[in-house]
């Protein structure tokens, strides 16, 4: 992997979301760090396949079911709003094996058209996140920080925090 990865804030969730659907699509925004973190996380078990080159474009559209036997889940398909018409033949893989969870991952940048398509196509079978650009707590290496409004609950979730005179948050020994 990438020596210089930073941690995301979504990690855990999307963890938790390929455990608990057959599919997951992660859309933001372009340069948002959808593939680094999906190749991060999953590189090691699933392949992938970027739709933004127009060979692969051109084969997942001319032969969608083709296509998708080249590459059985676990699969990343990266860029799915290339090819949004690859989205029912999907659901037609996912609705024969059901129960299994984590067959499809899928990436797209934020637009109206591929969420639409997702959630016609996708109900009910995939969990639908969104992955914004690095935030700062991100980017200083904590990216489980709690929030400002969450730190009335800081005490439920990690008993060691407390909070400092400048507004600031301290966990156990650290101040």
């Amino acid at each position: 992997m990438v020596a210089d990865y930073i941690e995301r804030s979504i990690e855990r969730v999307l963890k938790k979301a390929v455990k608990e659907f057959p599919a997951v699509v992660l859309t933001g925004p372009r340069q948002s760090g959808k593939t680094t973190t999906l190749k991060h996380l999953f590189g090691k078990d699933c392949q992938y396949i970027s739709l933004e080159p127009p060979d692969v474009r051109a084969a997942a559209i001319t032969d969608p079911r083709g296509f998708l036997n080249q590459y059985s889940p676990p699969v990343i398909f990266d860029e799915i709003q290339h090819s949004p018409d690859l989205l029912p033949y999907v659901k037609e893989r996912i609705d024969e094996n059901r129960r299994a969870r984590g067959q499809y991952i899928l990436t797209g940048s934020q637009n109206l058209l591929l969420i639409r398509s997702v959630t016609e196509s996708l109900a009910g079978r995939a969990a639908i996140l969104k992955l914004l650009p690095l935030s700062y707590r991100e980017a200083a290496g904590d990216p489980n920080y709690p929030l400002p409004w969450e730190r009335g609950r800081i005490g439920r979730i990690c008993p060691d925090y407390r909070i400092l005179n400048s507004g600031g948050v301290s966990c156990g020994d650290l101040s």
